[in-house]
């Protein structure tokens, strides 16, 4: 994969925690501007997820039958346009509809890169290209929260909805002009009438679905991470909004450095085995998140510790629950990229809503949505591999056993 295109689809994935990320440091201020609370503040938040989960379901099949570029550039079309009217949202109802709007556009960079990648890679190139895709993107949430606080500072938080309008706006411009389409033209264009049935397909393929959930679980814990750190972090613990940023960059730098590891460990091992350890040892910090807040500790640091964890081995396990559910599936990557991405958002939505439907002025609600997180993406990733194991699916095994072999 060129360094181009690699950057073009680390800033497609980035969309999805610029557009989350960077207005976590606002939740207080756009509270405040609609008379409400941070809690209604968080339906935006779900309704995000919600927009997420719902498009990846269309772009799919348009991505299959038109191509990957003709449906990314609408979408980034719609993600500008909603964009401008998060900026403008008179009331909270008006925007929670525009962040919906917003993530109907968004879903468009989700789907398409992970096609890309199925597209020009192999199994375990994918896995590897997912890595570094982490790597671009992990910047992201490194620096969003940070440049959100002070978007906020200078110009209120409309600021941070124009800056991703902008941003949208730059993105379409380069995709028009630098971003190759990749479907094969050997591969015949996929009816859309075929689309319900191919989704049917696939939720009855186990390890398709095993896999898909093992990733779409353990993201949801990041997610209910995301929901629940504004109030944890600025109004239980009191860190100023302009230094959320610092707080929540050092979990993603955790991130970032284990999507390097993972490129590493795939000259030696496979996904599937990397998954096996990663999972346990992420339901294990999950579990330790939770202990720790039992004792409501009076500062921040006991709590960062296991959440820095939790971020770190995440990266372990994203990238290569993705490759395993893709793998054999490139005469529809766009939609089973879509499927896996509408599981993994939905779950997501529902986690996030749970997180403040929970709240108690504790951070209990959040760390124990994450660790019940942790237990599940374990559990599916066990499923997965009995699945696998007994199919003995050459699809994962051959070609990623030959290369790991290669390099041993």
């Amino acid at each position: 994969m060129t360094l181009r295109l690699l950057l073009i689809l680390g800033g497609l994935s980035a969309f999805g925690p610029l557009a989350i990320d960077l207005y976590l440091p606002a939740f207080p201020a756009i509270a405040r501007f609609f008379a409400t609370d941070s809690e209604h503040v968080q339906l935006s938040l779900s309704a995000y997820f919600i927009g997420l989960a719902l498009g990846q379901l269309f772009y799919g099949p348009l991505a299959d039958r038109f191509g990957r570029r003709k449906p990314l550039l609408f979408g980034l079309g719609l993600f500008t346009l909603a964009s401008i009217g998060c900026a403008l949202a008179p009331t909270l109802e008006w925007l929670i509809a525009a962040r919906f709007a917003q993530a109907l556009g968004g879903c468009a960079g989700m789907v398409v890169n992970r096609a890309v990648v199925r597209d020009i890679c192999t199994p375990i190139e994918a896995a590897r290209a997912f890595s570094q895709l982490m790597l671009v993107m992990g910047v992201a949430p490194i620096l969003a929260p940070l440049a959100g606080g002070w978007l906020m500072l200078l110009g209120g938080w409309q600021l941070i909805f124009a800056f991703l309008a902008v941003f949208a706006g730059v993105f379409g411009f380069l995709v028009f002009f630098r971003l190759p389409e990749t479907l094969s033209k050997d591969i015949p264009p996929s009816p859309l009438s075929s689309a319900l049935g191919r989704y049917g397909r696939l939720l009855k393929e186990p390890q398709f679905m095993f896999h898909a959930l093992t990733g779409g679980i353990a993201m949801a814990g990041m997610f209910a991470y995301i929901a629940g750190s504004p109030f944890v972090f600025i109004e239980l613990y009191g860190v100023p909004v302009e230094h959320y940023g610092w707080f929540f960059g050092m979990n993603s730098a955790g991130f970032v450095l284990a999507a390097q590891l993972n490129g590493r460990l795939l000259r030696w091992r496979t996904p599937l085995n990397v998954l096996k350890t990663t999972t346990v040892l992420f339901m294990c910090s999950t579990i330790a998140l939770s202990v720790v807040a039992l004792f409501e500790p009076p500062m921040l640091w006991p709590l960062l510790v296991p959440l820095f964890m939790c971020m770190f081995l995440l990266a372990l396990v994203l990238p290569n629950s993705s490759a395993c559910a893709l793998a054999g599936h490139g005469h529809q990557a766009g939609v089973a990229s879509a499927l896996m991405g509408t599981l993994q958002f939905a779950i997501a939505g529902i986690v996030s809503a749970v997180v403040g439907i929970l709240h108690n002025g504790t951070a209990m609600p959040m760390t124990g949505m994450i660790t019940l997180c942790g237990i599940g993406a374990a559990t599916m990733a066990l499923l997965a591999r009995r699945v696998t194991a007994r199919a003995a699916d050459p699809r994962l095994f051959a070609q990623q056993t030959q290369t790991v072999e290669g390099n041993q």
